[in-house]
């Protein structure tokens, strides 16, 4: 291999072909070429030329014995610098993914759920697996953190937890949207969370209980519903509010109830008349028989299309009253595009947020994870972590008279 001439240690200019053929030839060249010059010896005008390279023959005399001692360590030393010129890149990546193992393979992860309920099924479905795809094979565990509508957990998660890949978390599909509705008391920037992206997207619903006064959508126009609510950030409080202002449903809160299980079982027992937003996927895991049985009358699903099973459910966002109204819709339901979100805390390494985004990918298309999840009956339609932050740059974008609407304001 010919090797074009590099600026080795202190500016020397090394011509390694011609030092491999040639030990002296080397030596000649970095004395007679390039040390006067490195060294700044040049006679000056004043002195006798032939007396300067006398003197400069017997220095150089001296300084070449002293390289041929040297000379052996500092091709080493060049050669080594060489190839980290060459290789610099891909020895960093080796030795990040090697530290990165090392890491991991003393580690447990932990991921936490903001919710008892079916979020933190996904979530033990997803630690089942993802410690196969992660290097090191780390043990992976569920931690619960419920409290204020996933609120406890997410503020967990961007200010307290460990920023070093060990905590994930499994959040609220529509709390990364809460700060851009102004809520100053919130405590966190969702752009900043390191997202993994979403096991799910979803189409939610609402329900109202087989023997209650409103049964369709166009009841609800007319007649109040009572549903329950979950936490001042959940999406059980949030969304129907929002809907009601955007397109005169009529939904009447009762706040207070601590999870989204106990809230199905409130309405099973009476205590409300039917739920103003729940995942359908959801009921179709926790719940089969509400449909099957027909024990709940569906008012009306949040998809962009209309469902194939029940083709004769209204699609909420041609209900709008407006066309700001419908952009507010808009905003409001970009969280199902995320509906079963994971994220890190801000500013992990970034190896290790590849590793965790490559293998929450990786899981979500794995074979075995599919099969248990299918036996579940857990949706899975994967949700990458730039499709994620995109969707939410967007709509932190959205303008002030749309953010008033979803807001309720006129």
């Amino acid at each position: 291999m010919v090797m074009t001439p590099m600026l080795g240690l202190a500016g020397i200019a090394i011509d390694y072909s011609a030092a491999a053929r040639s030990k002296d030839r080397l030596e000649l060249k970095f004395l007679r070429s390039r040390l006067p010059l490195q060294c700044g010896v040049r006679p000056p005008p004043y002195i006798d030329t032939a007396a300067w390279s006398d003197m400069m023959s017997k220095k150089q005399n001296n300084q070449r014995e002293g390289w041929r001692m040297n000379r052996r360590g500092l091709a080493i030393g060049l050669s080594a610098a060489v190839g980290a010129a060459f290789t610099g890149q891909g020895r960093g990546s080796a030795q990040a993914q090697t530290s990165d193992e090392d890491f991991y393979r003393k580690q447990t992860i932990s991921i936490l759920s903001y919710s008892p309920g079916v979020s933190e099924l996904y979530a033990r479905l997803l630690a089942r697996h993802i410690g196969r795809f992660i290097p090191g094979a780390p043990h992976v565990i569920v931690q619960g953190m419920p409290g204020a509508g996933g609120l406890k957990a997410i503020d967990y998660l961007y200010n307290i937890a460990p920023k070093d890949g060990s905590v994930i978390c499994t959040i609220g599909s529509g709390l990364p949207f809460e700060p851009m509705l102004g809520r100053s008391d919130l405590k966190f920037d969702p752009l900043k969370l390191t997202w993994l992206g979403s096991m799910s997207r979803s189409v939610s619903v609402a329900l109202s209980w087989h023997n209650a006064r409103v049964k369709t959508f166009e009841d609800l126009l007319a007649h109040e519903l009572i549903i329950p609510g979950t936490g001042v950030g959940a999406d059980t409080q949030i969304v129907p509010t929002a809907i009601g202002h955007l397109t005169g449903a009529r939904f009447k809160l009762i706040p207070g109830y601590p999870n989204i299980l106990e809230a199905a079982l409130a309405m099973e027992k009476g205590e409300v008349e039917g739920m103003g937003y729940w995942t359908l996927g959801s009921i179709r895991s926790a719940h089969p028989d509400w449909l099957a049985q027909k024990k709940v009358n569906v008012l009306f699903h949040t998809g962009m299309e209309p469902l194939a099973d029940l083709p004769d459910v209204p699609m909420i966002r041609t209900k709008a009253r407006n066309e700001v109204d419908a952009q507010a819709l808009e905003f409001l339901l970009a969280r199902e595009v995320i509906g079963r979100p994971f994220a890190a805390p801000p500013s992990i390494p970034a190896s290790r947020a590849k590793v965790l985004r490559e293998a929450f990918m990786a899981t979500l298309r794995d074979a075995e994870f599919l099969k248990e999840a299918e036996k579940g009956q857990f949706d899975i339609s994967p949700v990458s972590a730039a499709e994620a932050e995109a969707l939410l740059r967007k709509a932190s974008a959205a303008s002030p008279e749309v953010i008033r609407r979803v807001l309720g304001s006129p």
